[in-house]
């Protein structure tokens, strides 16, 4: 008789994030995950230890996916700098969806979990920091450096919370004309 097939570890995860990003941390709940996965609960304990380690791992997976990934994808392509950027905003334009969700509610939760807003603190650094690299290949001045990142971020973090028509324009079109007016 062939063993059990387990729930793989990153399905326990996908499917926390998911539950994260529709409901907030209070929704990754063992039992619930498990009923999304057509699984009994006993499962999750081979691979976790208890809720708390499943949501340092999505956390992990979280950072790994937008931050290493996503820098691995710019860099492996090559180019300038303003290539680069180019790249790094249209991975960021594409964050719609699922990832923006998960990512907005991690900010959130970050403003009431200390452990959750030194992790964030810790990614937007990263984040930063990178951004600052690219930008300091065409930019001189160390203030302009830190205004354009600062800039290209609230992008990437506000634009979901901005509800506006663009005078015939599209956001596309918008944020295209705005990483234009950044990368000058």
């Amino acid at each position: 008789m062939a063993p059990p097939t387990r729930t793989p570890r990153s399905s326990w995860i996908d499917e926390g994030l998911r539950a994260l990003g529709d409901g907030g941390p209070e929704a990754v709940r063992i039992e619930l995950l498990a009923q999304e996965l057509g699984v009994s609960k006993g499962g999750f304990y081979w691979h976790f230890k208890d809720r708390q380690a499943l949501l340092e791992e999505m956390l992990d997976a979280w950072e790994r996916t937008w931050v290493d990934e996503v820098i691995e994808r710019v860099e492996g392509e090559g180019g300038d700098a303003r290539a680069r950027l180019r790249r790094l905003f249209a991975l960021g334009s594409s964050f719609a969806g699922e990832p923006m969700k998960i990512e907005l509610t991690i900010r959130d939760w970050a403003r009431r979990e200390r452990a959750v807003a030194k992790r964030l603190k810790r990614v937007d650094n990263r984040r930063m920091n990178y951004m600052r690299s690219l930008f300091g290949a065409i930019c001189e001045n160390d203030d302009d450096v830190e205004a354009r990142c600062l800039l290209a971020f609230s992008l990437f973090v506000g634009s979901p919370f901005i509800i506006v028509d663009h005078g015939g324009r599209s956001r596309a079109e918008v944020a295209e004309l705005a990483l234009m007016w950044l990368t000058r």
